[in-house]
């Protein structure tokens, strides 16, 4: 086989095993707490707010271009970078940028439930990957946030997890929002009793706000990081004081 052929082939193993990895990690039977949150829906579905497929999809979009897009995806995209540049475990420069990126999206991120859905499913990730790869630069950051130097966002990590696994920055943030629709429309099935088909269609309209989502997210900084979904908020606000409640946010 020549160099050229050899390379080709190389190439094309890399980009199967990122494509696979990406696919991995879109899942929604990953074992990290994602099907046990709703993110404020609960509360929307009691407050007679979501009633249907329609108003599902509608409130989806919300999340996903004023919250996902301005927020979580700017944090995915810092801490991307920092990783994909790191040389190894070592590198407390690349660690610093991927804590900067925790703690800012930590910071602008109001509803507890929130900040305290996001860290136990990253926790869980992060567990996930160090038990299925060595890898330094994970090991590093999963010390940094086990001694309480960073939150463990679940966007920040699943940067990192991917940066280090080959998978490209824009296909991360798609993996973000395909995962994200995933596991509330899973919720709403159990929440409005929608059949398969009515989430299979809302997860299918929600691609155009994925994709403007992702797009939006691409030249903003971690200064720039304003999600902005007030109702949102409040519903979160709500669900915390509720007396009964199938999801933990």
């Amino acid at each position: 086989m020549s160099d050229t052929a050899s390379n080709g082939a190389t190439d094309d193993a890399q980009a199967d095993a990122a494509v696979l990895e990406s696919l991995r990690l879109a899942d929604s039977s990953l074992p990290v707490g994602t099907d046990s949150v709703s993110y404020g829906l609960e509360a929307f579905v009691a407050a007679d707010r979501v009633a249907d497929a329609d108003d599902l999809a509608a409130l989806l979009e919300t999340y996903l271009r004023r919250q996902l897009g301005p927020g979580d995806l700017v944090a995915l995209r810092a801490a991307h970078a920092a990783a994909r540049d790191a040389s190894d475990g070592r590198d407390e420069a690349a660690l610093t940028r991927v804590c900067q990126a925790d703690r800012r999206l930590n910071a602008t991120t109001l509803p507890a439930e929130f900040r305290e859905s996001a860290t136990r499913t990253g926790g869980r990730l992060l567990s996930l990957q160090r038990e299925l790869r060595a890898d330094p630069f994970v090991e590093a950051y999963a010390r940094a946030v086990e001694d309480g130097e960073t939150p463990g966002a679940y966007p920040v990590v699943l940067g990192v997890v991917t940066a280090r696994t080959g998978v490209g920055e824009r296909r991360a943030c798609l993996v973000a929002c395909q995962e994200f629709v995933t596991a509330l429309a899973g919720a709403a099935q159990r929440l409005l009793q929608l059949g398969h088909t009515d989430v299979q269609r809302v997860v299918t309209e929600c691609q155009p706000a994925m994709a403007a989502a992702v797009a939006d997210s691409a030249d903003r900084s971690l200064d720039e990081m304003t999600p902005f979904a007030p109702l949102v908020e409040m519903r979160s606000a709500a669900h915390e004081r509720a007396d009964r409640r199938l999801f933990l946010s």
